[in-house]
């Protein structure tokens, strides 16, 4: 496993119980890093995983090491590498994300992911308009000096890629090691050898329905800015952008005729608050003068609650803490509710709530949803 030199104290069996870690059952993004900020080292962790999670249906079980072992070596035959949080070549804009990957994997040249990025998405059934609009403003967007980030998806994604090349990342949503859609095996493979191919499924992982929302989040993480050529109703372009916008990044949007449902999705941001943009010279001047504060209103972030989770590590959890996790259960149903809403009504520390959070979430009992809301798990 290769630790790039980037971070020199990051052994190797760190770095491994890292992987394992967070492949172990009901470890997401928001405890791994809680576990981390609590026991110190990724392999002190996977010990006290087992009593943690000790209120769930059955034994604990972590990731198994021989599993982990097979993984690294894929991602060395696809060529790939990891990347940990914490190290200095992360991107900077998506690690301020609470739901940021822990760990990637990624071919081609990281520094493209260090430069001002715009994500350039759509639909993927996008009209011929749409597609050769898409592809100018990636051009026009790169010559201009910025990485356009993309999904590699059929039609809009597809033509945001070629247009920019070779000075654009995409995003996938199966493992690093496998081309999806089909058709973009090459235009991938092109990505990942004069671009950036970036990863957060384990190697071999095919794509699923719900990889897709979770890659939709790192592209919109990686830029200041989220550009909507094309999208309908309901599509996953739209998942994006409102990630964006909570994120409090910039989101615009290419408006378009009201007798095409496929620009009915961009005319609904702008309704909503999204800036509306023509040319590629409006989206450099918003990005290039964006200072965190955006001008679109579509979907600004919240302020939610912001714990410091070292605050966990110390925290005297004692014999009181069957009882408080039973007391914050009790507070919980299928409907999301904010953490910072659970610390007022228990009474307790925030330390406190987010340790039974944790627990509870390692049991099985708890969904984490976006925006720092929870639920119980269905």
């Amino acid at each position: 496993m290769e630790s790039t030199g980037s971070q020199p104290t990051l052994s190797q069996a760190e770095a491994f119980a890292r992987i394992r870690l967070l492949r172990s059952p009901n470890i997401g993004p928001v405890s791994y890093r809680q576990l981390l900020a609590r026991f110190g080292t990724a392999a002190a962790a996977l010990d006290a995983l087992p009593d943690l999670a000790s209120r769930g249906r059955g034994p604990y079980r972590p990731a198994n090491a021989e599993s982990i072992e097979r993984e690294v070596a894929a991602v060395r035959r696809a060529g790939a590498r990891y990347l940990f949080h914490d190290q200095p070549d992360y991107p900077a804009l998506l690690a301020e994300l609470d739901s940021a990957p822990p760990i990637l994997t990624c071919r081609g040249r990281l520094a493209l992911a260090s430069e001002p990025c715009v994500a350039l998405v759509g639909a993927r059934n996008a009209s011929a308009a749409a597609v050769k609009l898409a592809r100018d403003f990636a051009a026009a967007l790169a010559e201009a000096g910025f990485t356009v980030v993309s999904g590699l998806a059929r039609g809009i994604d597809g033509a945001a890629h070629e247009g920019a090349f070779p000075q654009t990342i995409g995003v996938i949503a199966s493992g690093i090691d496998i081309a999806y859609p089909p058709q973009h095996t090459d235009l991938q493979e092109r990505i990942a050898s004069d671009g950036l191919l970036i990863a957060e499924q384990p190697p071999s992982t095919e794509p699923r329905g719900r990889h897709f929302p979770s890659r939709n989040r790192i592209i919109a993480g990686l830029a200041s800015g989220t550009l909507v050529v094309e999208a309908a109703p309901q599509s996953g372009s739209l998942i994006t952008a409102r990630l964006a916008g909570e994120a409090g990044r910039e989101v615009m949007a290419i408006p378009g005729s009201p007798l095409d449902p496929r620009a009915s999705g961009c005319n609904h941001l702008i309704r909503e608050g999204a800036v509306l943009v023509q040319t590629p010279d409006e989206v450099v001047e918003l990005l290039q003068s964006f200072t965190g504060a955006p001008r679109s209103t579509f979907r600004v972030s919240d302020g939610a609650e912001d714990f410091d989770y070292t605050e966990l590590a110390r925290l005297d959890w004692g014999e009181a803490r069957a009882d408080l996790s039973r007391d914050i259960a009790s507070l919980l149903t299928n409907a999301p509710i904010a953490v910072d809403e659970l610390i007022r009504q228990s009474g307790a520390t925030p330390a406190e709530v987010h340790m039974a959070l944790l627990e509870l979430e390692l049991a099985g009992d708890l969904e984490r949803q976006p925006g720092g809301e929870v639920r119980l798990a269905r």
